[in-house]
């Protein structure tokens, strides 16, 4: 059998393949309430059925104003809880890991749809103030971001805490921090987004503290067995900003702190980055953090072949393949893939007769 199929054991959870569905923004939740909807039921659970391993629910903020848009979904309270069961459920019925990745904008929140122009949007338009480590917007077509000071830094890390809790009431059973593309955490971390004289910036240690209290109260939320993975931005493509070497140093302090695996992506926290994609361009970032970090990784980035995918695992340069824009021109690639590699594809009853 293939690597790429081959089951996966991370903490107390049993991943059926190595085909993990990356967190893909909708922005189809319902209109401020962070509620799932249909679509969400239909988009997860197609790719359940399509056969993938792990399938993750999108960047699910953990407060109101932590939403990129308006349309975003959101766990920050109770209510949300049986919002979110059917789809976990369904989807652990394929046979499927449910996942949720849990997020906060910062900086980055209050913002359009990306098909209606991703506008920033003001109070009277539907939007919010944003919060950040510092004053200083992404962009000048940003706002700047209020300063959040300790106590509300305090407070964000209990809404982690509490929307862990909450995703494993609804079923989940991995939870992935989103330290990324610019969002908040993202922000604490990279010395261009963060000019902060307290405990909280200047050194590495300090800018790390943020991330570092969100996976100790995540982690104290929520029972033993279930895996926490982390996704973080491993260079952001500028001079003076964060770069591999302290992806490393920060993958060796969140394994000790009781993160499981490191999704490697990267760029995302500066208008300014210089960036040049190709097939496979940020699996070299996941190659080094596993190596220097001793830890599990999943690589990312324009991984759409199965070969690619399956070389990817064999020379030992990640443990698993998170998947994005390739599920979403086929949700049953996985199959394909499977087919392709093991001569074999262990298709849904319901759609056997059309098995290649």
């Amino acid at each position: 059998m293939s690597q790429l199929f081959t089951p996966i054991d991370i903490r107390g959870e049993t991943i059926k393949n190595r085909v993990f569905v990356s967190p893909m923004c909708q922005y189809s939740a319902e209109e401020m309430n962070g509620h799932p909807t249909n679509w969400h039921m239909v988009h997860l659970g197609s790719r359940a059925v399509g056969g993938a391993g792990l399938v993750m629910f999108e960047a699910t903020s953990v407060s109101p104003e932590g939403r990129i848009s308006p349309w975003d979904l959101g766990i920050w309270s109770d209510d949300h809880i049986n919002s979110f069961k059917p789809i976990a459920k369904f989807i652990e019925s394929q046979g499927s890991t449910p996942a949720i990745q849990l997020a906060h904008a910062g900086r980055k929140a209050s913002h359009d749809r990306p098909w209606n122009g991703g506008a920033l949007l003001s109070p009277p338009e539907g939007g919010w103030e944003t919060v950040g480590p510092s004053a200083i917007p992404f962009s000048e077509n940003d706002s700047t971001p209020n300063t959040l000071s300790q106590d509300d830094i305090g407070k964000i890390v209990q809404d982690f805490g509490s929307a862990a809790k909450r995703s494993i009431e609804s079923g989940i059973k991995v939870i992935e921090l989103h330290f990324a593309h610019g969002y908040l955490a993202c922000e604490f971390m990279s010395p261009l987004s963060n000019k902060r004289n307290d405990t909280y910036g200047g050194s590495f240690e300090n800018r790390v503290r943020f991330p570092i209290e969100i996976v100790d109260k995540v982690r104290s939320s929520i029972p033993e067995d279930v895996p926490v993975f982390v996704r973080i931005s491993s260079t952001e493509y500028v001079e003076g900003g964060w770069n591999i070497e302290d992806s490393v140093l920060l993958s060796v302090q969140l394994k000790a702190h009781g993160v499981d695996l490191i999704d490697c992506s990267s760029g995302g926290n500066s208008s300014s980055q210089k960036l040049e994609p190709y097939p496979g361009y940020q699996v070299p970032f996941a190659s080094q953090i596993k190596s220097g970090s001793n830890i599990m990784t999943g690589a990312v980035g324009l991984i759409t072949n199965p070969q690619q995918a399956e070389d990817v695992l064999v020379q030992g340069q990640a443990d698993a393949i998170f998947i994005g824009r390739e599920l979403l021109r086929n949700p049953y690639w996985p199959l394909s893939a499977q087919k392709y590699l093991d001569d074999q594809a262990d298709w849904s009853n319901q759609y056997s007769r059309a098995a290649p």
